[in-house]
């Protein structure tokens, strides 16, 4: 398993919504760090792209992809199963997932917006974590990242719907971080031996989008690849360091 022997050698990380631009820089930067790297998309087509390429870019790492609905809880719970009866461990997942709907002003806000985001932002959040929190939990290194933003904290009236169920992801994954806490303390341990932590962006912005906008600043904007550093940085920390923290990698509001 896994690439040689880099930092995350020996260990199966899960990606969830790994086809965007995102996703698939985590799967490189993953895969170039040792790990075995487990993609998941609702769009095979875009998925099996982002798999071979971080395959290929990182000189033939183990990099596998499922189409899973991460809407439907039993596809999600057989996806985790099957990864840790495939590869024998799970050591983390990435929440990818992503989605935005907003508004020019708060009373045009359409509770159709929140429809749609409550299910890819909050409803993945609930069954990639609980499908996956107890193997997380037996890994000696088990982390669930989830990927926010900054405007959880600090709602803008247009944005609502975003906003909040942004916010309502981060309780849910601060809720794991204090099943992981409590799992830490039955079992012994000093502290958690797992964490979930949430890394906040203001936004992401990738090459296509420079591309296509050559003279736009996206100040405060985070690159897809240094989300990919910053989501592989996290192993290398202790699980008490990073349970239940919010990590910025953009300006506190």
């Amino acid at each position: 398993m896994g690439n040689g022997n880099g930092p995350l050698s020996g260990a199966v990380i899960a990606v969830a919504g790994a086809g965007g631009p995102a996703g698939r820089a985590t799967l490189l930067r993953l895969a170039e760090a040792g790990a075995t790297v487990v993609g998941a998309d609702n769009d095979p087509e875009r998925l099996s792209q982002a798999v071979d390429a971080a395959r290929y870019a990182s000189g033939g790492a183990t990099v596998t992809g499922d189409t899973v609905d991460l809407l439907d809880l039993k596809s999600t719970r057989d996806w985790a199963a099957h990864i840790e009866k495939d590869f024998g461990r799970v050591d983390g997942l990435v929440h990818l997932v992503g989605g935005w709907r907003g508004s020019e002003t708060f009373t045009k806000t359409s509770l159709d917006d929140w429809d749609f985001l409550e299910l890819l932002l909050i409803r993945t959040v609930q069954h990639t974590s609980l499908a996956f929190h107890e193997a997380l939990q037996r890994s000696d290194r088990g982390r669930y990242l989830l990927i926010s933003a900054a405007g959880a904290s600090k709602p803008t009236a247009g944005n609502a719907a975003y906003a909040a169920a942004k916010a309502a992801a981060e309780a849910w994954t601060l809720a794991m971080a204090d099943y992981f806490r409590k799992a830490g303390k039955a079992e012994g341990a000093e502290g958690p031996t797992s964490a979930a932590a949430i890394l906040v962006v203001k936004a992401l912005v990738h090459d296509a989008m420079r591309a296509e906008r050559p003279n736009a600043k996206f100040a405060g904007f985070t690159d897809v690849k240094d989300l990919a550093e910053a989501i592989t940085d996290v192993w290398s920390r202790p699980a008490a360091e990073v349970n239940g923290k919010r990590l910025w990698l953009t300006e506190e509001p």
